[in-house]
């Protein structure tokens, strides 16, 4: 078995590579249910099934607001055809219907694995090609962000494909150049098409226009001034039809999505989880582990004149992001396949004419073992990882409940509560479904609104959290005297276990409680 591995390995690695990022990909399809941060669900997956189910569940739509609220409808309404489709086929589990989310995901991402491969393969060797594409096929987070609805994530795909593109129409004295290919255009089409595929990820991400126009600048800095127009006409057009046109239709004037967007972002700059400019720098080094992490970032930045559309793009990306100053780990996201790919190609290239490291093969060995090992364990736990689980479970286990009917969530102990995933409720809060118990809004409040209002009262109680939950009880039953325990559910591994990196990411368990009338 060893042996015929070894061959495949020497013989078809990308072979090898395409299984083994299928199967860790199939595990996280499977396995890794929930959603991985707030906006992976909120923004993509409730949205599209509330307007299939004729509600507005973010009050996007012209009906529900007088004024865009910043997102693209591109990637969202994909969804919604999706869950659309599937309604109409009768497929109606939630669980059910994000196996099949999850599984689209994984096929679109397995497009940067195998283009990252012959990247490396076009502009290096195989032997750095197969490292490269082992990498991307196996680093510990890439199987369980591929599943996930990140529009950081999901765009990566459309920056990749025209990049490629792009490389293989490179100048003759680059090595493995190919000037031309059975399944794509020639001439002026060609360009023009690498364009386009760049405006569809500008359609899922707003923010990949840096990165797009850093493709069309590196055209333009080696000189290449028709293929860069036909590549910006291409984009450009792309971006007017996908965005210009579909918000001149709603909207009434084009690109009012983007403008939103854009002025959302400088108005909340220095309001909205505020870091230093070395954060992502710190990111990249932690979550790509060292001491591989530095041989990547090293590699990353050494001989950037010699693979300019390589670098410019993702340099001036990163550059960006480091400048200003709202930052969260999910923006870097898109430039990091292509910090793998040059950071292997520069490493490897660096290694070869190195004295120090040819004169100690030992030590460059034992750090790819340490790096490897390193890298396996969070790679099978994180792959099957049931993220947000608590929060998703509450939901599913009220769903088969008929008596739930309008449900409070208790959080007395923080000023804001926890965002219930009604996707998977199967309801949505049409007639205040739902209340939030907070530090601001007691439950006194809460009782007194209900009593001026003759509303119906709550059927069920999630306590969020251990923290002082004796007292919250019994607080809660001063108006609620007659409550019932029903379940307690836990958070997954994988949530205590960003909770303990970082104890921002609080992942509460949940105590479900009955409130008989």
């Amino acid at each position: 078995m060893m042996r015929q591995l070894k061959t495949l390995w020497e013989e078809k690695p990308l072979t090898l590579i395409l299984f083994t990022a299928i199967f860790f990909r199939l595990l996280s399809v499977i396995f890794s249910k929930g959603y991985g941060m707030h906006d992976d669900h909120f923004l993509v997956i409730e949205s599209a099934q509330s307007w299939v189910d004729n509600f507005d569940y973010n009050g996007w739509l012209p009906s529900s607001s007088s004024q865009p609220s910043g997102h693209s409808w591109f990637y969202c309404g994909i969804h919604y055809c999706l869950f659309w489709l599937m309604k109409a086929i009768g497929i109606s589990d939630p669980q059910g219907k994000m196996y099949i989310i999850r599984f689209l995901h994984a096929a679109l991402a397995l497009v940067t694995v195998v283009l990252g491969y012959k990247i490396a393969e076009l502009v290096s060797n195989k032997s750095t090609a197969r490292m490269v594409g082992i990498l991307l096929a196996t680093y510990w987070f890439m199987p369980f962000l591929s599943v996930r609805n990140l529009i950081e994530v999901v765009c990566v795909p459309f920056l990749i494909i025209p990049t490629w593109m792009l490389l293989k129409k490179s100048p003759p004295a680059l090595k493995g150049a190919d000037k031309s290919s059975p399944f794509l255009p020639s001439g002026a089409g060609y360009f023009f098409l690498a364009g386009i595929i760049a405006g569809i990820a500008f359609s899922i991400r707003f923010q990949s226009i840096l990165f797009i126009g850093g493709l069309g600048l590196a055209l333009l800095l080696q000189k290449k001034w028709k293929e860069g127009i036909l590549y910006g006409i291409g984009a450009v057009l792309c971006m007017a039809l996908m965005q210009g046109i579909i918000d001149l239709l709603i909207w009434g004037k084009p690109f009012m999505e983007v403008h939103e967007y854009v002025r959302y972002n400088i108005e909340f700059a220095q309001k909205y989880i505020v870091q230093q400019w070395y954060m992502y720098f710190a990111l990249l080094f932690g979550i790509l582990l060292p001491p591989i992490s530095f041989f990547l970032l090293f590699g990353f930045f050494r001989r950037w004149k010699k693979h300019l559309l390589l670098f410019l793009p993702s340099f001036i990306f990163l550059a960006f992001h480091c400048y200003f100053p709202s930052k969260q780990e999910r923006f870097i996201f898109p430039i990091i396949p292509f910090i793998i790919i040059l950071g292997i190609i520069g490493w490897n290239d660096f290694v070869n004419t190195s004295s120090f490291w040819n004169n100690r093969k030992k030590l460059l060995r034992a750090c790819w073992i340490f790096f490897w090992s390193l890298n396996l364990i969070p790679l099978l736990v994180v792959s099957v990882a049931y993220s947000k689980r608590s929060r998703v479970e509450a939901m599913v286990y009220l769903s088969t409940k008929k008596d739930s009917d309008k449900i409070v969530v208790e959080e007395s102990f923080r000023d804001d509560y926890t965002m219930p995933p009604f996707f998977y409720l199967g309801k949505w809060y049409r007639s205040g479904y739902i209340h939030g118990i907070t530090s601001e809004y007691t439950v006194d409040a809460f009782c007194k609104d209900i009593e001026q209002s003759r509303a119906a009262k709550p059927n069920y109680v999630i306590f969020f959290d251990e923290e002082n939950l004796d007292n919250r009880i019994k607080n809660f039953k001063t108006c609620f005297p007659n409550i019932t325990y029903e379940t307690t559910i836990e958070p997954g591994f994988i949530d205590k276990f960003i909770y303990w990196l970082n104890p921002i990411n609080r992942n509460y368990t949940a105590y479900i409680y009955k409130i008989e009338k």
